[in-house]
């Protein structure tokens, strides 16, 4: 069997998922969009994050995600439009693309979390 590399993951993961730059996710957040952060708790703790997001670190997205899950968080529902982002955008479209697949309609983040900070955007502190 051959095996896939990261770079064949993220290219197909960018294939599946639109994009947002930070000024049409900040609309859309404006209006109600829920916000998904997959960094590590620690990146959360020490750079903020966009405010109101929900945090679900990479690792237990899909715990997090499915209502079948005695980890799910409720505020989490397949159908629902999110906003997934991490620091630039790697780890945030291949959880998009994954959310996609469990029944979320899933965009990335352009850039990810420092995208949003460089484009002067509001931050939240983590707690």
């Amino acid at each position: 069997m051959a095996h896939k590399s990261l770079e064949h993951y993220l290219t197909e993961a960018r294939a599946a998922v639109d994009v947002l730059d930070t000024d049409a996710a900040h609309k859309e957040i404006e209006a109600g969009l829920a916000s998904i952060d997959v960094r590590d708790k620690h990146e959360l703790t020490e750079q903020g994050c966009i405010p109101g997001a929900i945090h679900a670190s990479r690792g237990m997205l899909e715990f997090l995600a499915d209502p079948a899950s005695p980890y799910h968080d409720k505020r989490l529902n397949p159908g629902m439009k999110v906003l997934v982002y991490c620091a630039s955008g790697g780890r945030s479209v291949m959880a998009a693309a994954r959310l996609k697949e469990m029944g979320y309609d899933a965009v990335n983040l352009d850039g990810g979390f420092k995208a949003w900070v460089s484009s002067g955007k509001q931050v939240a502190d983590f707690s």
